[in-house]
């Protein structure tokens, strides 16, 4: 989000750009963002979905109770 001030000849910090506006870079850089949000909210809930129907996400619930360190490596993590 910061390129859009940082690459502002307005700041004097690039020469020879002067067609750049800080607030339509803002813009700009807004909507790669949110974009990149999106993609990425659909991608990891297909492959969520993917692994729930092939291999299942969860573990049971007898499973979960006794604990996931006894069940999935037959040893205790701690002692309590």
């Amino acid at each position: 989000m910061l390129t859009g001030i940082f690459a502002s000849n307005a700041l004097g910090i690039f020469s020879g750009q002067q067609d750049i506006v800080i607030f339509d870079q803002l813009g700009i850089q807004a909507i790669g963002v949110l974009a990149t949000l999106g993609y990425t909210i659909v991608a990891t809930f297909i492959i969520l979905k993917i692994v729930d129907m092939t291999v299942g996400a969860r573990v049971e619930e007898d499973d979960e109770v006794d604990g996931l360190d006894l069940i999935l490596h037959n040893e205790r993590g701690y002692d309590l």
